[in-house]
């Protein structure tokens, strides 16, 4: 059976109006849903809200009882501050009246005594025109008359003390020209910075220090042996340290390490060669060094032998302080003061920079420094006034020209300058030095070097002079010598070395 269109379009129309009123039905159900849910987190929120507020309520309650405490507190201090203010008034007013009171006591005092002195000189007038009265002359007339007695009769004596009182202003003026001239020259200093007891010598690289110290330290010993100085190798990276108290035996080594450094071949017998070597190079270069010196303070006529004299005082220090460069100095001081009082320059300035010249050989020749030096400029023909100028810098010799006197202070006023000398270094220096002559003293000793800072002597001898025997024999004299001679710190190891070497050539 086929149904009519009709039929099937109200079937169809009604079912879909069913379907409309089955969603509205449902959208209703879900808007009723929604709306409940939002009254409640509505009443939710209303609560959450009064339970904010009464919380900010309890907080400002708490916060106005707080500042209504400390606006108390502070009523509190300034009514004690207000207090203190009246009473300290109050002292004040006290201390004021009190002082007025002073004050007007003062000004009677003030006014007694004006009227006790006006009386004082109304009756010392009185008692003055009384005196002219009865001697018949007025002051001005007695005065004159007892300058014309005194004058005439002690004429001579005024003369005499006229002439006394001339001379003593001209003293004292030359006396304080050359204090200010002397002061002045205070002013003149040269920059240097003397290595004391240790030199640096920086290395290429770390790997060099293996080939430094040898096999078994065999290279290290030869070097410290042929230069006398010790050897700090891991004291820092890239670097090692010479230690000695003579300069001259730190840089040997220095050059020394620096030839074998560019050489490559680090052993016993290419050291000994470069050590030989680096001496003859500084022998030149102190040649060098000297003409130098000389050429810096105007100095043209010296003999070579002198200029290498002077090279020579680079490498000692007096006190401290580097003698070449104090000599230097004193050229230069002396200079201006012969300048300043009419002297000599020419005598002055020789004569300072070479008054020391007898300490480059005074380790080595017995006599003090000021002979040596006399000695040595005589022996190369130095003018005889350039002596005369240095030998009293010590006052051995009497001060015989006016450069004499000018050295001296020349002398001085390098040495005394701050920061020119250090006493305790130059202590240190000299009882490493009479180490080194003791043991020297003994026969048979080829070298003797005094290391790590005295507390160590190293002894070298002839082995055809000094046998095994004698050197353990040579050890203990030299060690109760040094004890019976010396003082010294701590205690010293005298290490004695007996060195056996057998050499024959093929051919």
């Amino acid at each position: 059976m086929t149904l009519s269109p009709l039929i099937v379009g109200l079937l169809a129309l009604g079912g879909v109006a069913l379907g409309y009123f089955v969603r509205v039905i449902l959208a209703s159900q879900k808007s009723t849903s929604l709306e409940h849910k939002l009254k409640l987190q509505i009443e939710e929120a209303k609560t959450d809200a009064k339970g904010i507020l009464l919380d900010a309520k309890d907080k400002a309650a708490a916060l106005l009882e707080e500042a209504k405490r400390e606006e108390k507190e502070r009523e509190t201090l300034l009514r004690r501050e207000e207090e203190r203010l009246r009473k300290k008034e109050e002292f004040i007013d006290k201390q004021s009246l009190h002082l007025q009171t002073k004050q007007g006591e003062l000004d009677k005092a003030v006014q007694n005594l004006e009227g006790i002195k006006h009386e004082a000189e109304n009756t010392r007038a009185k008692a003055l025109g009384e005196l002219e009265r009865v001697a018949g002359l007025t002051k001005e007339m007695a005065k004159e008359a007892m300058f014309k007695e005194l004058e005439t009769q002690y004429r001579d004596d005024i003369i005499r003390s006229v002439q006394r009182l001339e001379r003593e202003k001209e003293t004292e003026t030359e006396k304080r020209a050359i204090d200010v001239i002397t002061t002045a020259l205070h002013r003149y200093a040269r920059s240097h910075v003397a290595e004391i007891t240790t030199s640096t010598f920086t290395l290429p690289n770390e790997d060099l220090k293996g080939k430094i110290i040898g096999r078994e330290g065999r290279n290290i010993r030869t070097l410290e042996r042929l230069t006398g100085v010790e050897i700090i190798v891991d004291e820092a990276p890239d670097s090692i340290v010479f230690s000695s108290f003579d300069p001259l035996r730190r840089e040997i080594a220095k050059v020394a390490m620096e030839k074998l450094i560019k050489d490559g071949r680090i052993q016993p017998a290419k050291i000994e060669e470069k050590v030989e070597e680096a001496k003859s190079e500084l022998t030149k270069r102190m040649q060098q060094i000297g003409e130098q010196a000389a050429f810096d303070v105007g100095i043209l006529d010296f003999p070579k032998e002198i200029l290498q004299l002077l090279g020579r005082l680079h490498f000692r220090t007096s006190y401290g302080q580097n003698v070449l460069v104090h000599s230097v100095e004193m050229a230069h001081v002396s200079a201006m003061l012969a300048a300043e009082l009419g002297a000599n320059i020419e005598i002055a300035k020789k004569g300072a920079l070479v008054h020391d010249i007898g300490k480059a050989i005074s380790h080595e020749v017995e006599g003090t420094h000021v002979e040596l030096g006399r000695k040595i400029l005589k022996k190369y023909g130095v003018d005889e006034r350039v002596i005369r100028a240095m030998e009293s810098h010590h006052e051995e010799y009497p001060f015989s020209t006016p450069e004499s006197f000018i050295v001296t202070a020349a002398d001085v006023l390098s040495a005394a300058r701050p920061g020119a000398r250090r006493d305790t270094v130059e202590n240190y220096l000299k009882r490493l030095e009479e180490l080194e002559k003791i043991v020297n003293s003994f026969a048979g000793v080829k070298h003797s070097y005094a290391l790590s800072a005295g507390r160590e002597i190293r002894v070298f001898v002839v082995p055809e002079k000094v046998d095994d025997f004698g050197a353990l024999q040579m050890a203990k004299d030299i060690a109760s010598k040094i004890q019976s001679e010396m003082k010294y710190p701590g205690e010293i190891k005298v290490n004695v070395i007996r060195e056996m070497r057998a050499v024959e050539f093929a051919r």
